[in-house]
């Protein structure tokens, strides 16, 4: 016998309930929120810092990176893994250092990659440029670090006026006008294009020019922005698309010892991270932890209405045996 809908439904008790009104009603509510958020916590939207704007707001930063990477002092000169074989950077889980096990896989040379090689372009076009490239390659290696010595210690007595430097006369050779002829390469952006050059139909690896501006140019933006490691900020990503939220968890370790005292904290923080996904991936899996929601009874506090119908229909069958 085939049973009705009336007579499926009959003894169930029935509200009205109107989805459109409900929905129309969430999604004001949900607007509202999202703009008195946006309008207290908001982040800043920040164009992308490029070498070209590095080059003409703070051209001293960007000689003594550039002088850095030159001579080796620079922070990614002596990085290690995946950049080179140093171990400025490296980082240890007691006796095992995964980066030294992934090795060099984006090999950077710092003097190559970010001067020189730039410069031989920039000769191809300017014979001044020529002859002092040659004059530096021409020179032995105690030479050059003779010379670039002596720039760096004038440049430390340099002044800057807008986008021009005035660095006091020395004995640094072709180094001088190499950095200068840099300078100008940055400020027209030409060293931006050159760095983004690439084998690749697509040019979109930024690795190198995120690589040069990585020191004092991002970290002195950053400071401004309040978006240091020990400022703890957050901001959106470039353009309008969202920001990085998802990082709270991972920045919050950075606060706490031992991963904010430690060389190490980097590695702290990655392993920390593996370890808490993977039990969150096997919560169904582990006895205990697989519990905890009937523990905590968050449940209840959701089907509460459930729960109370059903306890007054138990309540009325015991009244009426």
């Amino acid at each position: 016998m085939k049973i009705t809908k009336q007579d499926y439904y009959r003894g169930v008790r029935m509200a009205p309930y109107d989805l459109v009104k409900e929905a129309l009603i969430a999604f004001a509510v949900v607007l509202v929120l999202v703009v008195v958020f946006a309008a207290v916590f908001s982040s800043p939207d920040e164009p992308p810092l490029t070498i070209r704007q590095v080059a003409q707001q703070t051209p001293l930063t960007f000689l003594n990176v550039a002088l850095g990477d030159l001579d080796g002092s620079g922070d990614i000169a002596s990085y290690g893994p995946p950049y080179n074989n140093g171990t400025g950077s490296v980082q240890y889980l007691g006796p095992i250092s995964l980066q030294e096990a992934a090795g060099v896989h984006i090999p950077i040379n710092t003097a190559q990659d970010f001067v020189l090689d730039p410069l031989k372009q920039l000769a191809k076009i300017d014979p001044r440029v020529a002859v002092e490239l040659s004059a530096f390659q021409a020179a032995s290696a105690a030479q050059q670090s003779q010379w670039e010595t002596a720039y760096g210690n004038a440049l430390a007595k340099a002044t800057a006026q807008g986008s021009n430097v005035m660095v006091p006369a020395g004995n640094y050779g072709p180094v001088g006008p190499l950095m200068a002829a840099l300078l100008q390469m940055g400020q027209s952006g030409g060293l931006d294009g050159f760095l983004l050059t690439s084998t690749h139909f697509y040019q979109t690896d930024y690795t190198k020019p995120l690589l040069f501006i990585q020191g004092d140019p991002l970290h002195e933006k950053a400071q401004a922005l309040n978006l240091l490691g020990t400022q703890w900020g957050m901001m959106n990503e470039t353009g309008s698309w969202p920001g990085q939220a998802w990082l709270w968890l991972y920045t919050f370790w950075y606060q706490i010892p031992p991963y904010s005292t430690s060389p190490n904290g980097d590695a702290y923080v990655w392993v920390t991270m593996a370890v808490l996904t993977l039990l969150l991936i096997l919560v169904p899996y582990i006895p205990g932890l697989n519990r905890l929601p009937r523990y905590l009874g968050v449940y209840k506090l959701i089907w509460r209405d459930y729960y109370r119908e059903r306890q007054t229909v138990l309540r009325q069958k015991g009244s009426a045996r």
